[in-house]
């Protein structure tokens, strides 16, 4: 990159890391999200109610879900919609009902797992709980503790053999602790209630809650020539910040002719997508539905504009590990700061297909941003994203795409410094081309 470039891809990491710190769980991700469409000039919008339409720049929160959107001046009926979906939720571990537990004087947390974490990543470090208290009458508060528990590991001593196969229990072994005392004279909701952001809540009245393990350690730039990035959550708030970032700043030079920009903010991705805020729900399509109603399509006209449509589903993906390259395939290598990945998967776990590649590679030669391809080693299962997801439920075509990673699904997941600011790049010259 010119000289130029590398310091904007120094800034845009930098704001990755702040985005990434306000974001412990996905209903925080989505908050912050909300704050900086609100310093953009975007408008709130309730779901509840109507809805004016027309050109603009919108956003609605459903749970721990968003969806923001610029349509222009000249929109009518039949207008494409430019998507980028991510999702804001990542593997960790959810608090349990009676959450407070313990034995032999300490205090634990009974969690449950959340998706696919890697378990030894969790262990020896300082972590919060986060996410979202709903008291008895309706209202949502947000809250977040801050250092409070430890997953501790078993010392060598005591476990010989431990450095022949580290083997952990999701049951018996990650219950951390974060304190000493009887359980039965301690209360864990009564510490999220004190945390509150904003508010006084009485623990008393928290009728449920959505409360997630987080690793509180700050993102830090690291390397040889200061050419990585560590931090939790890459997995996919990397995708998330670069969709929103690059959606703000279209808003501020919109062509009046071009497509409606929406980007699509999922939870849940890492349990399936099967909710009311996942892409597998009904939240996408309510809202095209809602904008398309407010340029006065018909049933018709909306599905015209669906076919002029196209998603780019932004998930991270991996880097070639140097020492486990047997797993990978032999001919698709990618690294840290390669570019953004191109996601191809012959069973449509992606959903890239070769129109959506020649596209891809046709927006990221406009961008002058380099990419890579990814196809997984035929022995190993491939994962998936909500791209087949969106592409199934819409029909609208999508490709696959993402920052490369190492230690995906870590506490602390590892990219490159420039990759984040690539994607973000290439994002918003989709979002103002006609496709």
């Amino acid at each position: 990159m010119s000289s130029l470039n590398q310091s904007a891809a120094r800034d845009h990491i930098q704001d990755l890391g702040s985005f990434v710190s306000a974001s412990p769980s996905s209903f925080h991700a989505v908050h912050e999200a909300g704050r900086r469409l609100d310093a953009a000039g975007f408008t709130a919008l309730d779901e509840r109610q109507q809805w004016e339409g027309g050109p603009g720049r919108y956003y609605v929160i459903r749970d721990g879900a968003l969806i923001a959107w610029v349509v222009p001046g000249n929109a009518t009926a039949t207008t494409g919609f430019n998507i980028l979906g991510a999702h804001t939720d990542s593997p960790s571990f959810k608090l349990k009902p009676k959450p407070t537990t313990g034995r032999f004087g300490w205090l634990q947390a009974g969690v449950e797992v959340y998706g696919g974490p890697l378990l030894n990543s969790w262990l020896d470090r300082e972590l919060q709980l986060a996410g979202r208290l709903v008291l008895r009458d309706g209202s949502e508060h947000l809250t977040a503790t801050g250092p409070l528990l430890r997953f501790p590991q078993l010392a060598i001593h005591l476990d010989r053999a431990v450095n022949d196969g580290l083997a952990l229990s999701k049951q018996q072994h990650m219950n951390p602790v974060f304190g000493l005392g009887d359980p039965a004279g301690e209360d864990l909701l009564g510490l999220l209630a004190a945390r509150v952001e904003g508010a006084s809540v009485d623990a008393a009245e928290i009728g449920g809650y959505d409360v997630v393990i987080a690793d509180t350690q700050a993102p830090a730039v690291f390397g040889a020539n200061s050419e990585f990035f560590a931090s939790g959550r890459l997995d996919n708030l990397s995708s998330t910040h670069a969709g929103l970032t690059a959606l703000i700043d279209h808003a501020e030079e919109v062509p009046a002719d071009g497509p409606i920009a929406v980007l699509a903010a999922f939870d849940h991705e890492e349990i399936g997508s099967n909710s009311r805020s996942g892409a597998c729900g009904p939240f996408l399509e309510d809202v095209l539905t809602r904008i398309a109603d407010g340029l006065g399509a018909s049933v018709s006209q909306r599905r015209q504009a669906l076919s002029a449509s196209f998603c780019v589903s932004a998930d991270a993906g991996h880097a070639v590990h140097p020492n486990y390259a047997e797993r990978h395939d032999p001919a698709n290598r990618p690294l840290l700061n390669g570019g953004p990945l191109l996601k191809i998967n012959a069973n449509q776990r992606y959903a890239t297909d070769a129109p959506g590649a020649a596209l891809w590679a046709q927006l990221c030669h406009e961008a002058q941003v380099p990419y890579q391809e990814f196809v997984s080693n035929n022995d190993i299962l491939c994962g998936s994203t909500i791209g087949p997801l969106t592409a199934t439920r819409l029909g609208i075509r999508t490709v696959d795409v993402g920052v490369p990673l190492l230690s995906m699904h870590s506490a602390r997941e590892l990219c490159g410094v420039e990759d984040p600011y690539h994607l973000t790049v290439v994002v918003g010259s989709f979002f103002r081309r006609h496709v």
